[in-house]
């Protein structure tokens, strides 16, 4: 493995730490930032919220973008503005992020966990439709879970690590099943299905800035929606429900301090100003990690079929478990940081009693694939 860990260390030309992802500062930052804080508007009005949220929309070719405080945040109000409520169950895939399961719990919703595919690590449509036909019903128009007699409200599938999942077969198949796809996008900026971005399939996407990902402001996130009605209401909830006003502190329904700050705002501004020169860097990237494992017992995880990957993280498929923790221990020893894929949410303990279809791939997946060193060197 010595001879990875010197061919990630010539890629990035150090031998210092390499980190899995950092923000590249390289553009308007600093200049966008201090004529933000000479403005005084460094809170949750300002040009740059609009700016960006503008910028944003055309970025992804979306009609709305609605800036929130961060991804989490996004994903928890889409889910409410998709009519999430206490008590409903919500689809979505084992493998992900903590954030997905934790914006459904937010709404009072417990997760269904549904199997992904081997290719694209996200929600398998042809395991969603196996799902529906043995467990569900349509009643009154809304799909119910004949097991516990609960709404199934929404599905949320994740495109991981920016590679797109079959979005347009899982549409599909919610639209039959009159439940609302919610797409978390957070890991996808710059990735698309069939020529679409990532994150406008669904009634409503949500993307995260977090400090790893292609674009940052340290945190951040937007909600995407092509309905009016739907963008409005997550702009008044999203800013605590207040009712404009000079200056009367009026709020009609319960609502969330979720709003970008002006100056997180700033930031994104500038970085989305570098976002071709980013996704640019990382092809390359791809390009030289594809040719180097080609000829290695280890599987470079490439784009799926029919699809452009941001490629935000790289990723690679060891043999079985032991030698991915073997991959794992001389890496990370060696100062190069590399990590493996999530723990399956439905083994984590709060999430141990929600209903499962077989997760086979999934599990497969958990126990083989690391992510490793993914930066832009711009």
């Amino acid at each position: 493995m010595k001879n990875i860990v010197d061919f990630i260390k010539k890629l990035y030309t150090t031998n210092d730490f390499i980190p899995l992802h950092q923000p590249r500062f390289i553009g308007n930052e600093k200049k966008y930032l201090i004529d933000c804080i000479d403005s005084t508007f460094v809170s949750s009005v300002g040009k740059y919220v609009d700016t960006f949220e503008e910028e944003f929309a055309k970025t992804v070719g979306s009609k709305y973008a609605i800036a929130t405080v961060n991804g989490t945040a996004a994903l928890h109000i889409s889910l409410l503005l998709a009519g999430v409520k206490r008590d409903d169950e919500v689809i979505t895939q084992p493998l992900t992020f903590i954030a997905t399961c934790n914006a459904i719990s937010y709404c009072g919703a417990k997760p269904i966990f549904i199997d992904v595919d081997l290719d694209t690590m996200g929600l398998s449509p042809n395991s969603l439709e196996e799902f529906l036909k043995t467990n569900c019903e349509i009643k009154e128009n809304k799909c119910v879970n004949k097991t516990t007699r609960k709404i199934i409200k929404a599905c949320v599938p994740m495109h991981t690590f920016g590679h797109p999942c079959r979005i347009v077969e899982i549409k599909n198949i919610c639209d039959k099943w009159n439940i609302t796809l919610v797409e978390d996008a957070a890991e996808s900026l710059g990735s698309y299905y069939k020529n679409k971005h990532t994150g406008t399939f669904g009634k409503l996407g949500a993307f995260s800035f977090n400090g790893n990902k292609i674009i940052t402001s340290g945190g951040g996130g937007v909600i995407v929606t092509d309905d009016e009605a739907l963008a409005r209401k997550a702009k008044h909830i999203t800013t605590t429900a207040k009712i404009p006003h000079p200056y009367e502190y009026v709020h009609d329904e319960i609502g969330y301090n979720y709003r970008l700050p002006n100056i997180n705002a700033a930031l994104l501004v500038a970085q989305l100003e570098q976002l071709d020169k980013f996704l640019e860097d990382k092809r390359d990237l791809t390009k030289q990690y594809e040719d180097f494992f080609y000829n290695l017992d280890i599987t470079f995880i490439k784009e799926p079929e029919n699809s452009k990957s941001n490629y935000w993280l790289q990723a690679v498929m060891l043999q079985d478990k032991k030698q991915r923790d073997e991959f794992l221990d001389f890496t990370n020893k060696n100062g190069v940081m590399t990590r493996p894929i999530w723990r399956l949410m439905n083994e984590l303990e709060m999430f141990k009693d929600c209903q499962s279809a077989e997760l086979k791939n999934a599990k497969y997946l958990e126990e083989r694939v690391v992510n490793i060193p993914s930066s832009a060197r711009v």
